[in-house]
């Protein structure tokens, strides 16, 4: 099961967790930012940190697919 996906009227179609309004991009900005997966948990309380592992995973696969294209 997927944790993450894109509804066109959420948050502009955006990447998002399932169920919530929260996109991929918010929690890689948090990451990048300094924050810890646990700190992210703690203010998210709706994620848990296989969605913040799913979260890395969908940027990975991202890149990838836009290295291949190059």
């Amino acid at each position: 099961m997927s944790l993450i996906e894109v509804g066109p009227g959420v948050r502009s179609g955006k990447p998002c967790f399932v169920g919530t309004r929260i996109a991929v991009h918010d929690i890689l900005e948090y990451l990048a930012g300094g924050m810890t997966v646990d700190e992210i948990v703690s203010d998210l309380p709706e994620l848990t940190p296989n969605h913040v592992c799913a979260g890395f995973e969908f940027a990975a696969m991202r890149e990838r697919r836009l290295a291949a294209s190059a």
